[in-house]
């Protein structure tokens, strides 16, 4: 029978094989994985200052449908004045909910789905921009479209500020949603002045007023909007009706519905 003598030190090399099979053990692995390293993070889009990341685009859907309006005409060729966009609406969300990235390429059109998808040509200087529309505006008279600051120095227009252009619609399908149109008659800093407008024009018998608040970054404005038309055609002649009445000198015909 072994003394005790010879079974300590069997124990203690025990000990000094397992010590260095985990340490191989270990090892190992560190060499495994310099060998097949994880996957990258995916990549971020460049953010500018404040990082707002472009959102996805805005896919037609059955959901997104008007039952029973018809489908809205498709107009190429558009022409008209551009202007472009960033502070203070920069970091702040459009009109279709995502967040402004004054730095992405995007525009704002006052008539055109969210999610329309549309070709710049400035008449200027020959250049041209692909451009998706996620906003409402501009809401200047004789301007047609409103782009991104990223969208602007695409084509040169930074520096000019404005530019003739032409609009080609690339996506057909969406730009022909049915609408909701309304007739946007005025903007107010002071909620008050807004609501007089609003009384007035709906004891002058004109239905379906609202008034639209939103936080432009400089301030609250508080939007004056009259009808809930079918067609921009419908929504042109109330605009008319408003003017005769002399219940409104300038007009945007708006779409309200995606």
């Amino acid at each position: 029978m072994p003394s005790t003598a010879y079974r300590l030190p069997a124990f203690v090399c025990c000990l000094l094989l397992l010590t260095a099979s985990t340490g191989c053990l270990h090892r190992h692995h560190h060499h495994a994985a310099r060998r097949y390293p994880p996957p990258p993070p995916p990549s971020q889009p460049p953010p500018p200052e404040t990082g707002g990341a472009p959102a996805p685009s805005i896919p037609p859907t059955p959901s997104r449908s008007v039952p029973g309006a018809p489908p809205a005409p498709i107009v190429q060729g558009e022409e008209g004045i551009a202007s472009w966009y960033g502070h203070p609406y920069h970091g702040r969300p459009t009109a279709s909910g995502e967040i402004y990235n004054m730095y992405g390429i995007s525009a704002a059109h006052r008539t055109l789905p969210f999610g329309t998808e549309v070709r710049v040509h400035d008449l200027d200087n020959g250049r041209s921009v692909d451009v998706r529309i996620n906003d409402r505006g501009p809401f200047v008279e004789g301007r047609i479209i409103d782009l991104s600051y990223g969208a602007a120095k695409a084509i040169a227009m930074l520096g000019p500020g404005i530019a003739r252009v032409q609009l080609e619609i690339l996506n057909p399908q969406v730009a022909s949603l049915p609408g909701i149109f309304a007739v946007q008659v005025g903007a107010f800093r002071d909620p008050s002045n807004a609501a007089r407008m609003r009384d007035r024009i709906t004891a002058a018998a004109f239905s379906q007023v609202m008034i639209q608040s939103f936080d432009r970054g400089d301030g609250m404005f508080h939007r004056v909007r009259v009808g809930r038309e079918a067609t921009e055609d419908d929504a042109r002649a109330l605009a008319e009706q408003l003017k005769q009445a002399g219940l409104a000198t300038e007009t945007f015909v708006v779409r309200l519905n995606y």
